[in-house]
């Protein structure tokens, strides 16, 4: 049943119809509604846990204790809370604790910014977390539900990571599974190894350097491999609630097109527009949407790229002093293939500048100019 209602209220009910046994939150723009929500739930009672922490170090460490004692956890923070959490998401990755944290993507200072850019997410890619990244606030919803399976499934973190204020302030009618559906999808977390004093245990312990590399190549190689349950759990999402995402990314009207608009997030909402605008007049574009930017689908990207004439990547982030993130995932991803397209750069949308759908026009006329270029929109 559709309801009309706000990004951050949605993502809050879907996360408490997952059952969690743990929920802990410090509130921070613009996924403040989300701890909010939240709060309402546990004080209504139905939630078994909330912990109001000082700080998001605090929320990060409650949930990451939650989850090694065998309940289901989740958190949710943007920005310089994200960041805040930085040495913990090593931690939680490494310890293996399938906790769930959703992200209203911010701006990070300086200077002060409270809106929507890629960031704050891109700044942890390397934490070990499995990224999600949704387009819109539905996708949000139904992505956080398939979170909490992925993760438990192959014992890794997952993020959850959607545009602030353009879709955790956005109010429109969204499909909230219920509770009693979710569990049809959503086994109980029953993790084989968990904190006990009955069975006790020791977690994160001590590593000389003949193992530590080991414990290491282990999250790379399961975070590789979870890819084939991200594809699963969208499958087996699309056949019970009859909406799914592609999985690892998602084509539109790409297969045919010579030329590649690839985007994560929000603004690939306008792009569809240019792109329809565009196909009515003939050319020949489409677009791939990253869904899974960790694991990152380089050889599955490589495929439905190759023999395509030109890329235009564009992203809502940047590594300072290097190229953009996704840009260079992309040009890794194509070094092997025979028929290798141009590939161009375009960041833009930082601190919430916006990026109409005009913009999008303009970028796919720079791509079918068939030239590599580096360019702030």
């Amino acid at each position: 049943m559709r309801r009309t209602v706000e990004g951050c209220s949605a993502v809050a009910e879907a996360i408490k119809n997952c059952e969690p046994g743990v929920v802990a939150c410090y509130p921070i723009t613009p996924s403040s509604h989300i701890a909010e929500k939240l709060s309402q739930f546990y004080a209504n009672g139905e939630l078994k846990t909330y912990i109001t922490t000082e700080a998001e170090f605090s929320s990060i460490s409650a949930i990451m204790g939650g989850c090694a004692a065998g309940s289901r956890s989740v958190s949710a923070t943007s920005s310089q809370g994200l960041a805040l959490m930085h040495e913990a998401l090593f931690a939680a990755a490494g310890l293996r604790l399938p906790t769930v944290l959703v992200v209203g993507n911010r701006a990070l200072s300086a200077p002060l910014n409270i809106w929507c850019d890629h960031q704050d997410s891109m700044a942890q890619r390397d934490t070990g977390w499995i990224q999600l990244y949704a387009e819109s606030t539905q996708e949000a919803v139904d992505t956080t539900i398939q979170a909490f399976k992925i993760a438990e499934k192959n014992m890794l973190p997952a993020m959850v990571c959607f545009d602030g204020f353009f879709q955790t302030h956005s109010v429109e009618p969204v499909d909230i599974p219920q509770m009693e559906e979710i569990r049809k999808f959503l086994p109980p977390f029953n993790p084989k190894l968990k904190l006990d004093p009955e069975n006790p245990v020791a977690l994160g312990v001590y590593a000389f350097p003949q193992h530590y590399q080991g414990f290491r190549e282990d999250v790379h190689k399961d975070l590789l491999a979870s890819k084939k349950d991200i594809i699963e759990a969208d499958r087996g999402f699309e056949n019970m609630f009859g909406r799914g995402y592609g999985g690892l990314f998602e084509k539109y009207h790409s297969d045919d097109a010579d030329y590649i608009f690839i985007a994560l997030g929000g603004v690939v909402g306008n792009a569809k527009e240019a792109v329809d605008k565009l196909r009515a007049n003939g050319e020949k574009v489409g677009i791939i949407r990253i869904r899974a930017f960790r694991p990152f689908p380089a050889v599955e990207l490589a495929k439905a790229l190759e023999g395509k004439k030109a890329i235009g990547v564009f992203e809502k982030s940047y590594s300072l002093g290097s190229d953009a993130p996704v840009y260079v995932e992309i040009i890794n991803a194509l070094k092997d293939i025979k028929d290798k397209p141009k590939v161009s750069s375009f960041v833009g949308g930082l601190g919430g500048k916006d990026v109409t759908v005009q913009h999008c026009e303009q970028l796919f006329a720079r791509i079918r100019e068939e030239k590599e270029v580096k360019e702030w929109v």
